[in-house]
């Protein structure tokens, strides 16, 4: 069956169009007449949902064997009368993912499961999918096959308390759990309330939930960058049916082409945004549809970059955590991969490995003075590369993306490491560059003057850190600090070990400007007076130490405590999410701060922020189960410094500094 769904995609499937099942479909691929992929470019809205009977399709059944995950296993059991979500199709051809459908299956009374060095778990349920009498069985195996030791919950050996047992597709995860405290709990009512509904199914939450804001413009949309905190709360929680559903109709609203004033941008872009809206028919009759907003709606009409880049990101780490890696192995979820991925790919005129980008396209939405080939981005890029290339499937229809992938991982972190960074090192070579250099072996390869370090900086760079610039361009180097990027570029192995040892420094050792009274500050140092004016076009919402201009965004936290675990410097994360957690629910779980050390809440910030809370309950969780972030993080590929995009080409170049930069990574 897998062969043939592969011959399917490779053969039939148009890149340029959406992924459509018809509701007559007597299969999950339909018949042999219906096309895959169909463009609806006539209707301004996306997925509808009316309400009326509709066809359940089962899903294909788990390729096996299934893979492993060495810090937590999890087994494919069902409880009594819990069936895996299934596909409900809707009278327009788009579809809803119903959460418990009335399909039954028959189940193996085991589950098979690979053992590793260390003591395992498995877990199963006894005579198949049992009565709701029938005792859940842990077994738990030594690595010592001899001793086993065998936990009941019905007869009293184990609290009930004491399991994790949530059930959303499928996957029975088993974990300590202890009492949360006031603002915990107040935290999670808040993120479920924020959750959003389509066709009676949980699609995402809103971005701010605030009753007494009487104008939430857009807050009231689900935002794919916003929602990424709430479905890791989510996910490690053990809930893992939200993120499954949104993963599923954001893809489905991946290929709609919307335009600004009729320029239709390429396909595979995703949505910044979706809002579900009701719509009124015929009679009394209405619909669910869901309305995506592609930065035509946006502030700077500006399509997110990041979007497409987060979305991948996420599908990886809803695999890992959930164990469930059918979701990415769905011929229409491969489609959608190579589709952002082939459009990041493409080829332009830019000579630079990095991705090129317009302002605004990124978590800073507003002009800033960020565009060319920001940080963040790249870091997002190379994230979602490496994402890629674990999750396609191999066919000789993706062979050459396997390679893309792989040329364009070796180029990038080596432009990155190479150019970007800067600690006392390098601010020593650039204050002695020479100029108008018009060579290959040139030192100087950007034209950077030495008269662009700014002043502030000399002063600031501590002895033991350093960080990577937040832009890079021909004559002109952005030397603010840019926390997403940093941390993301720790997350990811962007930068090298050595690097990310550095970037923790630079934030202890600089506490008080980067973090200060609110972890933590968006970029240091803001825009200030005349620079202020002339970058930002004197916007009054990115005034100095605030908002996206030096103002301090609790959300980061999660991303933080990620890349300190990775990094053992777990004590920093603690520090700051005890900072955070005596204040926020105090303050109403603000959007950001303002001021220099982050003491005021923003002067237009929203409040009951939903990425806010959801950052605050991801960083919780992972500082109380640290070994689940080795399951969100990446570490050092070391294929990736074998490989040389000189040594590939035609060209027959045969200088090359990889040489060097293998040299630093290694040691």
């Amino acid at each position: 069956m897998k062969n043939i769904l592969c011959f399917i995609c490779s053969s039939t499937m148009k890149p340029s169009a959406r992924f459509l099942i018809s509701r007559t479909s007597k299969s999950f691929l339909g018949s042999a007449k219906q096309p895959l992929r169909s463009n609806r470019t006539h209707s301004s809205l996306g997925n509808t949902c009316r309400p009326g009977p509709a066809t359940i399709i089962a899903p294909p059944p788990p390729p096996t064997p299934a893979r492993f995950n060495p810090y937590r296993l999890m087994s494919t059991v069902f409880r009594p009368g819990f069936a895996p979500p299934s596909i409900a199709f809707a009278n327009r051809g788009s579809f809803c993912v119903a959460s418990r459908a009335v399909v039954r299956q028959q189940h193996s009374t085991s589950v098979e499961t690979r053992v590793n060095e260390n003591n395992f778990e498995r877990i199963y349920v006894q005579n198949g999918i049992a009565a709701a009498a029938k005792p859940l069985v842990v077994e738990r195996i030594d690595k010592d096959e001899n001793i086993r030791e065998v936990v009941s919950v019905e007869d009293g050996s184990a609290e009930e308390g004491d399991l994790n047992l949530r059930n959303p597709e499928g996957v029975e995860i088993v974990s300590p759990r202890r009492e949360e405290s006031d603002i915990e709990k107040e935290a999670w009512k808040l993120l479920n309330d924020a959750v959003v509904r389509y066709c009676g199914s949980p699609v995402g939450t809103v971005a701010a939930n605030d009753p007494g804001d009487k104008t939430p413009l857009n807050y009231d949309q689900v935002f794919i960058r916003d929602f990424v905190p709430s479905a890791l709360a989510f996910l490690l929680r053990g809930e893992g049916e939200i993120v499954r559903n949104f993963l599923l109709h954001t893809l489905q609203l991946q290929s709609w082409e919307k335009t600004v004033d009729c320029y239709s941008p390429g396909q595979g872009l995703m949505p910044a945004s979706f809002k579900v809206r009701t719509v009124s028919l015929d009679g009394d009759k209405t619909e669910e549809v869901l309305d995506p907003d592609f930065g035509e709606s946006a502030i700077g009409r500006v399509a997110p970059v990041d979007s497409g880049l987060w979305w991948i990101i996420l599908l990886r780490a809803y695999g890992k955590i959930t164990g469930d890696y059918t979701l990415q192995e769905r011929v229409d979820v491969q489609t959608g991969i190579k589709l952002v991925l082939n459009l990041c790919l493409a080829d332009g005129f830019d000579m630079f490995p990095s991705l090129l980008v317009t302002d605004g396209s990124c978590m800073i939405d507003r002009r800033m003075g960020i565009h060319g080939h920001p940080l963040e981005i790249q870091a997002l890029f190379y994230s979602s590369l490496r994402c890629g290339r674990e999750m396609l499937t191999v066919t000789d229809g993706s062979k050459n993306l396997v390679r893309a992938i792989n040329n364009r991982l070796s180029a990038l972190s080596f432009h990155i490491r190479e150019y970007y960074w800067v600690d006392m090192k390098k601010m020593n070579e650039i204050y002695r560059y020479k100029t108008e250099e018009y060579s290959l072996d040139a030192t100087n390869k950007f034209n950077i003057y030495p008269e662009q370090i700014p002043l502030w900086l000399m002063d600031w760079i501590p002895e033991e850190g350093g960080y990577l610039i937040g832009n890079l361009q021909p004559a002109h180097m952005d030397f603010r600090f840019f926390t997403l990027g940093n941390l993301w570029s720790v997350i990811s192995s962007l930068s090298t070990p050595k690097q990310n040892e550095a970037i923790l420094n630079l934030v202890e050792g600089k506490w008080n400007d980067i973090v200060g009274h609110m972890p933590l500050k968006i970029c240091y140092p803001a825009l200030e007076n005349e620079e202020w004016r002339i970058i930002t076009g004197s916007d009054p919402k990115n005034t100095a130490w605030s908002y996206h201009n030096g103002g301090s965004w609790p959300t980061l936290l999660w991303q933080f405590t990620l890349a300190c675990i990775k990094m053992g410097r777990i004590d920093l994360a603690r520090k700051a999410v005890s900072m955070a957690e005596s204040k926020l629910g105090a303050d109403r779980w603000p959007e950001y701060y303002d001021t220099r050390t982050g003491k005021f809440i923003g002067k237009q910030a929203r409040l009951y922020q939903t990425w806010t809370i959801a950052g605050f309950l991801t960083s919780k969780v992972l500082l109380e189960n640290p070994e689940k972030a080795s399951l969100l993080f990446w570490e050092e590929d070391y294929e990736l410094l074998e490989m040389c995009v000189c040594a590939l080409s035609k060209t027959g170049r045969k200088k090359c500094s990889r040489v060097a930069a293998k040299s630093q990574i290694l040691v």
